[in-house]
């Protein structure tokens, strides 16, 4: 093995794909039948990293200028959600892409024997439709959403379950990410976090979030990776 870590974990939006794009019109469609102004895709992108639910409150909020708590108990929010499920159902992988370097350095990871799980704060249905369209399904081991356990990033039950699965080892283990969030879930799993500064942090400076590691891009973390591949290719 070349690697230095035997298990890999990473984040899927902002960081293996960029989906705001899709997202913001996921949230505007929602918003036009509500009669709201749209949502430009800067400010959407700093709602993403907890999942859909909470993206949507947070839309919801600041087109009607509510609190979070005051739009969280409106009777007519589960008829709210349901039109924004249906929206992202099928804006879902429309106009998402690939971060440029992501696709090659998890097919290598693969080939060099390193074990890849995604673990994503997305749910399931949402998860699954995007790595069907774009493919990535194939070159990843486990998918662990934000369904799938009882809790969400960054409580370290979805690390340990993915480390637990592998039967890993914490310091052989590594988290991917582009947020605080990711940091967070690595720091309580006890692993090591890199991030990548290509996605979504909620607007805030990505030195806040306190990583091991800021990575360029994915050419710079298969030269980490994978120094002998990097260099070869």
């Amino acid at each position: 093995m070349k690697c230095r870590y035997d298990l890999v974990l990473f984040d899927l939006d902002g960081t293996l794909v960029d989906t705001a794009p899709e997202i913001a019109d996921a949230v505007n469609d929602t918003l036009a039948e509500l009669g709201l102004p749209g949502e430009p895709l800067e400010r959407v992108q700093a709602w993403i990293g907890n999942g859909t639910g909470v993206l949507l409150l947070r839309a919801l909020a600041a087109g009607l200028g509510k609190a979070l708590d005051e739009v969280r108990a409106d009777p007519a929010l589960p008829g709210i959600a349901a039109r924004f499920e249906h929206h992202y159902a099928a804006r879902c992988g429309t106009r998402s892409t690939v971060y440029p370097g992501a696709r090659q350095l998890l097919a290598a990871l693969r080939r060099d024997g390193v074990r890849l799980a995604l673990l994503t704060n997305k749910e399931a249905r949402y998860t699954r439709a995007l790595l069907d369209a774009h493919g990535l399904r194939p070159l990843l081991d486990l998918v662990v959403s934000g369904d799938t356990l009882p809790v969400r990033k960054p409580d370290p039950a979805m690390a340990r379950y993915c480390i637990d699965w592998f039967s890993a080892s914490t310091p052989r283990t590594l988290l991917v990410g582009d947020s605080a969030i990711d940091a967070a879930t690595a720091r309580n799993a006890g692993i090591a976090a890199w991030l990548l500064p290509h996605g979504y942090n909620g607007g805030a400076p990505l030195a806040q979030a306190a990583a091991d590691r800021v990575v360029a891009d994915f050419g710079a973390l298969q030269a980490l990776l994978l120094p002998e591949v990097a260099l070869s290719a």
